[in-house]
């Protein structure tokens, strides 16, 4: 599975299969309404600084994984097994969090208008 950076997907092993990740729109208003923030600025001042409950994890990976086209519950979430255990989950939030998030460098600057 290939997964399009440009789109914000990610590709994550997850009980040994290989799934898709995204935050779309409907993902991060989803996040928003679990986080109780009132807007995107909100919701990503809280993912500043890196630190995340468990319970955090499980529902950015759910939002991640349903907005990558999977249908699974955060109940399902909570019971996948990853490589290095929390660890690498948290790994793979930061990820799906930078995907998100992060400027994407490899992309060519929009020309300067004149």
């Amino acid at each position: 599975m290939t997964a399009n950076r440009h789109r914000g997907e990610i590709a994550a092993e997850l009980d040994g299969r290989t799934w898709r990740l995204c935050l779309t729109l409907g993902a991060l208003a989803e996040l928003e309404t679990a986080f109780a923030a009132d807007d995107l600025n909100a919701l990503l001042e809280r993912f500043r600084d890196g630190r995340f409950a468990s319970r955090d994890m499980i529902r950015i990976l759910g939002a991640g994984l349903r907005g990558g086209g999977n249908g699974v519950s955060d109940d399902e979430v909570a019971a996948m097994g990853c490589a290095d255990g929390a660890v690498g989950m948290a790994r793979i939030v930061e990820r799906l969090l930078a995907a998100t998030f992060a400027p994407d460098e490899t992309r060519e600057a929009p020309a300067n208008p004149r």
